[in-house]
């Protein structure tokens, strides 16, 4: 909803690192963690939700129009005009591309700008705008759910998640393990939150595992998500108390823990060389990235206009010492200026003199990663000056981990309209789509995208297709628009890009705007069967073992695609004093399941590890990661009990109850039977025997008097062991006539 950004002074970077763990409780905890950087308080809490569906919208829309305030704002630059080499200046044919559907998402909600995001799963579609998301089919575009408050997901979570819904918002569909992770950022503070929710299912309207991350006094403005095999990356723009800028902050959350529903932990560095605006990679495909390839980060330098600086985050759950930012690596680029001078007010609107913000000082989510097997390949854009307007430049890096390269690049800037808040996706054939507003003075603020085949030219973008003309202008001072918009890909197909972003269907005014979704794909994606593959799944997602002993995991490997070769599987590194085994060791024929034996010793260090599963065929590699808690060895005691519950006698009488004790733990000891208390006078009590060792039974015998007073009594029937250190008991009835 915010969006704050300055530029820090250039400087070395220097990674100040933290790990922040997320504790089960019903209070929020506080802890102290430090790793080579900054003191860090951090508060934190976890639970899960009952299926979304069954919560009521707890927090209706407060229609009140309000805009979130702009602080730190840095001057704007001159809008200066960098000779651009990659500015597009021929035409090619419309993009060729085969629409589907075109509807209409959740209309203005008392914000701006909407913060517009959305992304597709199996067969739903969530859109998540500013303060309301909602839930659509697929294939038709109707709405299943909502729109619903966003902070009806922490509902009866507790804290600020739960009495805040700020905004910053992503609706992110996790690929390689089929769930959801829903995100905002909580403004109040300090401290201040990241509230993250994970779908137990792949279905959005089912239960999640919800998170709170606190970042302290750092306000964790423009906060951006990624997938990746090891963890959920989330980059922030820093402000002080939430005024003053102090650079970025790139933070990696533990998804499979978070998957598990269990305690959770996050490991952050703040690079000081760059200002704000990073994105971390986001997965995008059926192939995963190779095996413990590190998560790229990206952005450009306010200093430095012809570059951008490409970071690599290595973590290490097991050890977070070990965790690692390294960069950032230069990457030369088409020398550029940014649209609007930075942040700054330049684009026009018919019929008012009221201008829009362009957000040129930052990258345009998402950084989108994809594995084609025979390369890798980032793709992502963002706003630049383009003559007398501004465009949309975008790039593709390839083999990003090991030589980074900028494969293309280029402008798309076709005519003297302002394009900006972009976002573009490669489906699995190589097909790019990128989506963009567009306005001029005499165009109102509009949808569009263009896109481009492989065989296209190096650095050219194919005509765009309009995708919803606007029927106003933004006015009542609000120079906000957008903050960012996202074109994701089908998981299903892997070949329909889904876009979404703002635009107004009325008159010009305020607070009006609406969404429109969108999804297209190009003709030729799909039509070659793609290649065999296969994915790798693991249940259950964690296991509780005491140390020194073993349990099991079941690995399963699917075909995809008439996959039929054989899959070889190992797994990563372990913890101490861990063994791990499969049987079988491979898979034959595409498909089955290998049982996955995890034995632990006496020096296996008590604690929550995840483990890494990987499956091996030719050059495909896939893995998928399991929980493994060790723990302590419980001390050896015993249990009491008594039988039958309730007793009747007369008076005078006697009656009897068998009192057991049972050896939990390889409990040795020997158990002395304690008086029994709740008893009314002229009751006389004895035990045979009086003592018990490691498991056994005694008669206790109970001898009322005629002079007993008659009424119902609850005894207490105990033991102890040793010198008193374990002591427990038990209750029983008797009624006395």
């Amino acid at each position: 909803m915010t969006s704050m950004r300055n530029r820090p002074i250039l400087g070395i970077l220097a990674g100040a690192a933290f790990c922040l763990a997320i504790t089960a409780s019903s209070a929020y905890a506080q802890q102290e963690h430090v790793l080579r950087g900054p003191h860090v308080i951090q508060e934190v809490k976890h639970d899960v939700s009952p299926p979304l569906r069954d919560m009521q919208n707890l927090y209706p829309p407060n229609r009140e129009d309000r805009e979130v305030e702009n602080h730190a704002l840095h001057p704007v630059r001159p809008i200066t005009h960098a000779s651009d080499p990659g500015l597009q200046t021929s035409t090619l044919p419309l993009v060729s591309t085969t629409n589907e559907l075109n509807f209409e998402g959740v209309p203005a909600d008392g914000y701006a700008p909407p913060d517009t995001n959305g992304s597709p799963g199996l067969t739903q579609y969530v859109q998540w705008v500013n303060a309301e998301f909602a839930v659509y089919n697929k294939t038709t575009g109707a709405l299943i759910s909502g729109p619903t408050e966003g902070n009806t997901l922490w509902a009866g979570f507790g804290g600020p998640c739960e009495t805040n819904n700020d905004g910053d918002i992503i609706a992110l569909y996790d690929k390689l393990n089929n769930r959801w992770v829903m995100s905002q950022m909580m403004v109040n503070g300090p401290p201040y939150y990241q509230c993250v929710a994970v779908s137990t299912t792949s279905d959005a309207t089912g239960s999640y595992n919800r998170y709170a991350f606190s970042q302290n006094n750092d306000f964790n403005d423009y906060p951006k998500l990624g997938i990746w095999p090891d963890a959920y990356y989330v980059t922030y723009n820093l402000f002080l108390n939430g005024q003053n800028f102090i650079g970025p902050r790139v933070c990696a959350m533990d998804g499979a823990a978070m998957r598990a529903g269990s305690v959770a932990t996050q490991q952050c560095f703040d690079p000081t060389a760059v200002g704000g605006g990073l994105l971390p990679g986001d997965f995008d495909g059926t192939t995963p990235p190779p095996a413990g390839e590190t998560e790229s980060v990206l952005g450009f330098n306010g200093g430095t206009l012809n570059s951008l600086d490409l970071y690599h985050f290595h973590v290490d759950w097991v050890t977070p010492a070990n965790s690692t930012l390294t960069g950032p690596t230069s990457l030369s680029v088409n020398a550029f200026t940014e649209a609007c001078g930075g942040f700054g007010t330049c684009v026009p609107q018919p019929n008012t003199t009221q201008q829009l913000d362009s957000l040129g000082d930052r990258m345009m989510y998402r950084l989108a990663y994809r594995n084609f097997g025979d390369h890798e390949a980032l793709v992502t854009s963002h706003s630049v000056t383009a003559g007398a307007s501004s465009g949309m430049r975008w790039y593709e890096i390839r083999s990003p981990e090991s030589n980074p390269v900028v494969f293309q690049q280029g402008t798309f800037a076709p005519d003297s309209s302002y394009r900006w808040m972009g976002s573009i996706a490669m489906d699995h054939e190589g097909d790019m789509a990128m989506g963009y507003s567009v306005s001029s003075a005499t165009v109102f603020p509009s949808i569009a995208y263009t896109g481009r085949t492989p065989s296209d030219t190096l650095g050219m973008m194919e005509s765009e297709n309009l995708v919803v003309s606007g029927l106003g202008s933004q006015g009542g001072g609000l120079n906000r628009w957008g903050d960012y918009s996202d074109m994701a890909v089908d998981p299903v197909d892997d070949c329909t890009f889904w876009y979404t972003t703002e635009y107004l269907p009325a008159g010009t005014g305020s607070f009006n705007w609406n969404t429109r979704i969108v999804s297209f794909k190009f003709p030729g994606c799909g039509s070659a069967p793609p290649p065999p593959n296969f994915t790798i799944a693991a249940a259950p997602p964690s296991q509780t073992v005491i140390v020194g002993s073993s349990t099991s995991y079941t690995a399963t490997v699917s075909p995809l695609n008439g996959f039929n070769g054989t899959v070889t599987l190992s797994h990563g590194v372990l913890p101490r004093g861990v063994l791990l085994s499969f049987t079988p060791t491979s898979i034959s024929g595409g498909s089955g399941s290998s049982t996955v034996k995890v034995t632990t010793s006496t020096t296996t260090v008590v604690g929550t590890y995840t483990i890494t599963l990987t499956g091996v065929s030719g050059t495909l590699t896939h893995s998928t990661t399991v929980q493994l808690t060790v723990a302590p060895k419980p001390k050896p005691d015993f249990a009491i009990s008594a039988s039958p519950s309730s007793q009747s006698v007369g008076r005078p009488g006697t009656v009897k109850y068998t009192v057991t004790i049972t050896a939990l733990n390889g409990f040795t000891g020997t158990v002395t039977l304690k008086q029994v208390t709740g008893l009314p006078l002229k009751v006389t009590q004895s035990y045979s025997p009086l003592t018990i060792t490691r498991s056994g039974s005694a008669t206790l015998k109970l001898t009322t008097q005629a002079g007993t007073v008659p009424g119902t009594y609850t005894l207490t029937i105990g033991g102890k062991s040793g010198s008193g250190l374990l002591v427990h008991s038990t209750t029983a009835t008797l009624t006395i006539h």
